[in-house]
């Protein structure tokens, strides 16, 4: 969205007051929050100096100067493990992919069940295909362009790490135990899920982002191979975060979303040692 007074400049903030979008040089600080010019000069709330205190978006977040470092970070580290694999060691592929157990001739042994945990993980940053690595690189940064800068580098970075987690636990609760995935669908998806909620938040027209995520969903559960666990997990882990973050109340903010973040992380947990179970 873009500032009301400023068009060309975009921003994640909105009037405490009135909603309308200000950019950092119409911010004014207030008791709560910031306002817009029109509504300090209108008597509606106590105006203090425009950058005596640090803005915030709509969830509590601080705005940052680029709104995409976070999204940057996270391409960079899928592109250097897209290049080693490539490259350098194909072999990374059986030692980071999402599997629970399995055997490997090279390796023996493998997968969550066996204690290797960080497969939850690393296997949401890591692609083999050169048109997978494009697609979820393209909607890690149209989707990441528009959240991140609306939850501020904090929120981004737990949103985007537990929508991975996520997806790779119902993916390790659903699958064949010796079925690999591997992709940042997980963490697109829980991106794809914040979206739908702020836009919903700011009241904005929800056609065109309901029938984005209807063709995602489409695509998901048409194309062969794909692993609909790892996006239905992400969709709904990122689409009950920002549900969180953005209706928080004020006065406990920090407290319900990182609570949250916890809890989430909790039923992923519980979710990894049941299956884990299972299988041993």
């Amino acid at each position: 969205m873009h500032c009301y007074r400023h068009p060309d400049v975009e921003t994640g903030i909105r009037c405490a007051r009135c909603e309308k979008p200000i950019c950092p040089q119409c911010m004014v600080s207030a008791a709560v929050g910031f306002q817009c010019p029109d509504c300090v000069r209108g008597g509606s709330g106590t105006g203090h100096a425009p950058h005596a205190n640090t803005p915030r978006t709509i969830v509590g977040g601080r705005v940052a100067a680029d709104g995409r470092l976070v999204t940057k970070i996270l391409i960079g580290i899928n592109l250097a493990l897209f290049i080693a694999v490539r490259a350098a060691d194909p072999r990374l592929v059986d030692q980071l992919d999402m599997i629970g157990l399995a055997y490997s001739d090279e390796l023996g042994i493998i997968g969550v069940a066996d204690g290797e945990w960080y497969r939850l993980v690393t296997s949401a940053f890591l692609h083999q295909e050169a048109a997978h690595f494009v697609f979820n690189m393209l909607g890690l940064w149209v989707i990441g362009g528009i959240v991140e800068p609306e939850l501020g580098r904090i929120r981004y970075t737990a949103l985007c790490l537990l929508s991975g987690l996520s997806g790779s636990a119902l993916v390790y609760l659903l699958s064949p135990a010796n079925q690999a995935a591997l992709g940042a669908s997980g963490i697109v998806f829980g991106l794809i899920g914040a979206w739908v909620v702020l836009a919903r938040r700011h009241r904005y027209d929800m056609r065109p982002v309901l029938i984005f995520v209807a063709l995602s969903l489409v695509f998901t559960f048409a194309r062969p191979g794909v692993s609909w666990q790892a996006h239905i997990g992400g969709l709904v882990a990122g689409a009950l975060l920002a549900y969180a973050f953005v209706h928080a109340p004020r006065a406990r903010r920090a407290l319900v979303q990182y609570g949250a973040c916890g809890l989430l992380l909790a039923i992923d947990l519980g979710i990894v040692l049941a299956r884990s179970a299972a299988l041993t």
